[in-house]
């Protein structure tokens, strides 16, 4: 077997995760399924190997932990502040296999070739359960579980066969009435590091492999719902008709101007039509809205303007416009102190300047927008082909990998040496943090 810690062993467990499949032809692993529970035990085996204990918490999500002095110890042990180093290991139907995956078995390696190295503070890895919300229509299940964040409304949402969350939960051995159990503790915590490819072509673009992150966007979710008339599609004149699918048209391509216009981004990602036949006008479209911005202002500035669109092309075409908002994140700003931690990490790896390294902010979510709730965040992200993520062609170098590695080691070692000489404060608070709000979800992933 090929030594842990080493590039060549974070890319054959990144292939070895992509066995654990509901599907033959294609990678797809969904939360509470048996293909979670065969990547939970394949994930504990090395977090063993790397020197950890192991712990499947009450949401489903699987952890390691050594203490300070490089001991196993079993994980949420409460007296002694861990940093927490992780990602997520669900994926989205037809997936790659690095989204998620590469950030644990980094994670993973970094705790191994630290295992004879004294820290100021305990590590802890986490493989988290359900980022993407495939089956269940909720993103960040394991992370909102873990940070207390958890919603007892969530308990009756089914999946495509009808299967409740609560009956998952019971089906995959766990108690539902103890979830809770899975919350973490802001005083049990130094902050959370994921590393993550980017999803996006920006390092790429820069001939960089990789960056660190400055801020998550923040997301809301709509559906769209524009109705007019259903008739006979040779026996009304145009001048008669008020057809659905039209006006929704125009609105899609007016998102898209606008969004332009902006440092945001705004997709339709499903449209749907009734009655959906050839030789009948539409008489109702349903549309999906994601907006992703920088800020929560300029996001929310942007809805404001496809809002009124909506209402003013409804007018327009004989048509009404009706609004439902199914998301909303607010987005996350990486702390200063992790950021600089990781951007000291890269500027080692690169043998570059900590001023040469380049920040980015995430447009895509992760666990990180839970997480930031009960403890700081910060992210290193690593260069993937022309930014292609949730798709079988996402792929990295193992040349990017390995340097990631470097770098996300000595990341922790910096937060270390900040940490071993500023003392526990560095622990900051965060009850004035808000959580992530959550309106009656609808499937899609982050």
């Amino acid at each position: 077997m090929t030594e842990i810690g080493t590039t060549a062993w974070v890319m054959a467990r990144c292939e070895d995760l992509t066995r654990h499949s509901s599907r033959p032809d294609a990678l797809q692993r969904v939360y509470l399924s048996p293909e979670h529970s065969a990547a939970n035990t394949a994930v504990r085996a090395w977090m063993l190997d790397a020197g950890l204990d192991t712990e499947t918490d009450a949401a489903g999500n699987i952890w390691g932990r050594r203490s300070a002095d490089g001991t196993p110890q079993r994980p949420g042990t409460a007296g002694e502040p861990a940093l927490v180093l992780g990602s997520h290991l669900d994926t989205v139907p037809d997936a790659g296999k690095y989204d998620g995956m590469l950030g644990v078995v980094l994670a993973i390696a970094v705790a191994h070739r630290l295992r004879d190295t004294v820290l100021p503070f305990a590590l802890e890895v986490v493989g988290f359960s359900d980022e993407e919300g495939t089956r269940f229509g909720k993103a960040l299940l394991g992370s909102c579980a873990a940070s207390g964040q958890w919603d007892p409304a969530w308990w009756d949402q089914a999946d495509a066969d009808g299967v409740t969350l609560r009956e998952a939960f019971a089906r995959f051995g766990l108690a539902p009435d103890r979830v809770g159990d899975a919350a973490r503790r802001p005083e049990d915590l130094v902050g959370y590091l994921e590393a993550h490819i980017e999803q996006g072509p920006v390092l790429e673009s820069r001939n960089l492999p990789l960056g660190y992150v400055t801020t998550i966007a923040g997301a809301r979710r709509f559906v769209l719902t524009i109705t007019g008339e259903a008739r006979h599609a040779g026996g009304t004149p145009f001048s008669r008709r008020r057809d659905a699918l039209v006006a929704a048209a125009h609105l899609v391509t007016r998102i898209e101007e606008l969004a332009k216009a902006t440092d945001c981004l705004a997709t339709v990602g499903d449209i749907r039509v009734e009655p959906g036949a050839v030789n009948v006008i539409p008489g109702r479209a349903e549309l999906t809205l994601d907006l992703r911005g920088r800020t929560d202002a300029g996001r929310d500035a942007l809805w404001e303007e496809i809002a009124a669109t909506g209402r003013g092309i409804a007018q327009e075409r004989g048509v009404t416009f009706e609004v439902a908002e199914t998301h909303r994140a607010p987005s996350t700003a990486c702390a200063e102190r992790l950021q600089a931690a990781v951007a000291a990490g890269i500027a080692e790896a690169t043998r570059t300047t900590v001023g040469d390294v380049v920040g980015l902010w995430s447009p895509a979510g992760h666990d990180g927008m839970a997480m930031d709730a009960v403890t700081d965040v910060g992210m290193l992200f690593v260069r993937c082909h022309d930014g292609i993520s949730h798709h079988p062609d996402e792929h990295v170098e193992p040349e990017d990998v390995g340097v990631a590695l470097d770098a996300y080691t000595a990341a922790v070692l910096e937060l270390a040496r900040v940490h071993g000489s500023a003392g526990p404060a560095l622990v900051e608070p965060v009850e004035t943090r808000s959580p992530l709000e959550t309106v009656a979800p609808i499937p899609g992933e982050l």
